[in-house]
């Protein structure tokens, strides 16, 4: 006796992703939240050793450099973003 059952839209959500541009409408949305939510908790945890460790030089320098670094990766991020939605709309479908 062999079970089998019908992949379709409605039975496997995943049978819905075609092609490879339906996978990145998917994926680069969540990536790029993913990425702004890391931004938001770098820049907290920066800001919070900015107001403990006033006194001590050396953890302000890492303080702000984090923060330098956030600001660029979350730019960096959300260029890729905007490119590869360039190259989509410019591409044929």
């Amino acid at each position: 006796m062999v079970y089998a059952f019908t992949i379709d839209q409605n039975s496997f959500p995943a049978a819905k992703i075609s092609k490879i541009s339906d996978l990145t409408n998917l994926a680069l949305p969540l990536v790029t939240i993913g990425a702004g939510l890391i931004f938001l908790v770098i820049t907290l945890k920066a800001a919070f050793d900015i107001l403990t460790n006033g006194d001590n030089p050396d953890a302000l320098k890492k303080a702000y450099a984090a923060i330098t670094y956030a600001v660029l990766g979350l730019i960096i991020v959300i260029a890729s973003f905007l490119v590869v939605r360039l190259i989509g709309a410019v591409l044929p479908k």
